[in-house]
């Protein structure tokens, strides 16, 4: 597949391993944060034939996670974005949000690629970086 413009998301869950200390959670297994998120990508990913690059785990819950949505623009999916913001911050959980457009190429092999492959992806990840520097929690679009 050739790559073509679209979106590309990059979520992070804040100070994770505080909050799994904090709470007694195991790392291990999902926990609140982490099945509520891998259900909430779920969802998204099936509501906008989203490729999930990365990250949605299953078997012990998701923390980080990379998608990418051939042919939409960042704007058409903030709404979405935020009510997965919001649904982690009711449970206490602060999240890291990144959506950017760029080139799409849904293909990864491992999680290396899945930040890397594309400069879209680098750059997403970059600035997943610089605002969880300074705080987290922030979304881009």
């Amino acid at each position: 597949m050739k790559p073509v413009e679209g979106t590309i998301i990059i979520m992070d869950l804040d100070d994770f391993s505080e909050v799994v200390k904090e709470r007694g959670w195991s790392e291990w297994m999902p926990n609140d944060a982490t099945a509520l998120l891998t259900e909430l990508v779920e969802r998204f990913a099936s509501k906008w034939g989203a490729s999930v690059i990365w990250g949605l785990d299953e078997e012990r819950g998701t923390e980080e996670v990379v998608i990418e949505i051939p042919y939409v623009e960042p704007e058409e999916v903030a709404e979405d974005i935020k009510e997965i913001r919001e649904k982690l911050r009711r449970i206490g959980v602060s999240i890291s949000i990144v959506a950017i457009k760029d080139y799409v190429f849904p293909e990864a092999s491992g999680r290396r690629k899945a930040y890397r492959a594309t400069p879209g992806r680098r750059r997403a990840k970059r600035l997943l970086e610089k605002i969880k520097r300074s705080g987290g929690g922030i979304l881009i679009t």
